[in-house]
């Protein structure tokens, strides 16, 4: 049996980027962003999205962070609420975070997390684009 995330619990299309993006509630952390939006495709487990720009790090950098992050989604599903999309978006600083810390970081927001999650934001005025 594979120990990977598969490609249903992650989120990859920029539409869906987007629109968890611009209708997520925001949960911030010292060194994450963390957008929670009830799952967009319909599945009832949780699905992760990470975006981390070029200011943030080398790209060395930023997918040794992105492997992380992943590897705690994939570990700790108890952090994310289910049946939700999760787009983590990184501060600078945040690469040079040990599993540890991002660990520690994402358990102390994981109420707040779940709390967002129970009340999604309204959606905008007919005529208002996104």
């Amino acid at each position: 049996m594979s120990e990977g995330l598969p490609p249903g619990h992650r989120v990859k299309k920029r539409g869906e980027f987007r629109r968890i993006q611009g209708r997520g509630r925001k949960v911030h952390t010292r060194h994450l962003i963390l957008l929670v939006h009830p799952s967009l495709c319909g599945a009832d487990h949780a699905r992760l999205g990470v975006t981390i720009t070029k200011k943030v790090g080398n790209a060395v950098a930023r997918n040794r962070l992105r492997r992380l992050l992943r590897e705690i989604f994939r570990r700790h599903r108890e952090l994310f609420p289910p049946a939700s999309d999760v787009v983590i978006v990184a501060k600078r600083g945040a690469p040079t975070l040990s599993y540890a810390a991002l660990l520690s970081e994402l358990r102390r927001a994981s109420k707040a997390l779940h709390r967002a999650a129970a009340e999604p934001k309204p959606p905008p005025p007919r005529g208002e684009r996104q």
